[in-house]
């Protein structure tokens, strides 16, 4: 009878556990269904309106000038043998110094830390990647090729090439949701851990679950997941909708900060216009739900988290509750007024809190290699 009971109770734990699956990804394609009418509503509107210019674009084929400014560093090539493809990155600060790497969001590149290049090349080697799929780094055709794994080992990866066997490592956005999991998977590596607006990838989730206003603010993550569609969204109207997210008034930079200059945009879309770049920064999202749940979760390194106070696409509240998963000393600074786009919004600020922490216990001597 106990033996019965027994293997009743774990059927109905797999049970459960199906269900639970189930309803996770009918949210997911459902919601993704839902973001796909919103989007052909918004296409059928602009047809309507623009019906010569909507779907015109243009590939950007010259390089502002902004983009080879000396005094942000040199650009430099590397190719990894394991996995075969070429990084481009921008590298400043004299050799042989502590090793400071930072990794970019959607839809950025290098250039979004060009405030901090300058910053902090008199104490570091400061190096800033053009992540797999961005800018001139190599573009795997497969979706999943952006896996966590791949983004995490290519960090892995880079720091070794330069040398070096440990790093301060600094990301934002989606640079940041790889920084975590790198500090996570190898916590030897990184000497102290900076993460600009992007909470733990398991508060994220969580949160997200348990809160309807930030699975809105996160409709894109679900919109993403469609083939082809999204990449022609962000085409029309020649980018329109990538302009607007730099610039508009709810979501851009500058609103209580610095504004993006005209060149600083078309830095951006020079980048992206580039023939498989949107689809590049896009297979990062098409590959997040099936990555989550993480099973290891805890963060060993000393952390930093600066958040944005008028982030429109993530609520504040998750930023205290990353404590949870750090087992090493936790500063968090929200910055009033500053948006998503923090460093290059609040360089000056975000440049003084990051030298604060790195002065912190250790000091500076401990980054050496």
């Amino acid at each position: 009878m106990a033996r019965m009971l027994h293997h009743l109770a774990l059927l109905l734990v797999g049970l459960a556990v199906k269900i639970r699956v189930l309803g996770y990804w009918s949210l997911v394609y459902g919601y993704c269904a839902l973001c796909a009418a919103v989007a052909l509503l918004k296409l059928w509107w602009s047809v309507v309106l623009r019906p010569t210019t909507t779907f015109r674009w243009g590939l950007r084929e010259t390089p502002p000038a902004c983009l080879n400014d000396t005094s942000l560093g040199t650009h430099c090539y590397v190719r990894i043998k394991e996995s075969g493809l070429r990084f481009h990155y921008v590298a400043a600060g004299e050799r042989g110094k502590p090793l400071m790497l930072f990794l970019h969001g959607f839809p950025e590149f290098w250039f979004s830390w060009r405030y901090q290049l300058r910053e902090f090349k008199s104490e570091f080697r400061v190096v800033a990647v053009d992540m797999r799929g961005y800018g001139e780094s190599d573009l795997p055709l497969s979706t999943e090729s952006y896996g966590f794994d791949y983004l995490v080992t290519d960090v892995k990866d880079i720091v070794e090439y330069l040398g070096y066997n440990r790093c301060c490592l600094v990301g934002h956005d989606w640079g940041g949701t790889v920084a975590w999991l790198f500090a996570i998977h190898y916590p030897e590596m990184v000497t102290k851990l900076i993460v600009l607006n992007c909470p733990h990838p398991s508060v994220f989730t969580d949160y997200a679950l348990r809160h309807p206003s930030q699975l809105l603010k996160s409709s894109h993550f679900f919109f993403f997941q469609l083939p082809r569609f999204p990449e022609l969204m962000l085409s029309i109207n020649d980018f329109k909708a990538l302009k607007a997210l730099f610039t508009s008034r709810s979501t851009g930079i500058g609103r209580k900060g610095r504004w993006l200059t005209a060149e600083d945009l078309e830095a951006y879309l020079y980048a992206l216009s580039q023939p498989g770049a949107l689809t590049g920064a896009l297979n990062y999202y098409r590959n997040v739900f099936s990555s989550l749940p993480l099973s290891h979760k805890h963060v060993r390194s000393p952390v930093l988290l600066l958040w944005g106070e008028r982030d429109a696409f993530l609520e504040q509240e998750m930023a205290e509750a990353c404590r949870l998963y750090i087992r090493n000393h936790f500063r968090l600074n929200i910055i009033s007024g500053a948006s998503h786009w923090l460093q290059q919004d609040q360089p000056d600020i975000v440049n003084t809190l990051i030298w604060t922490f790195l002065k912190e216990g250790e000091g500076r001597k401990s980054y050496r290699n």
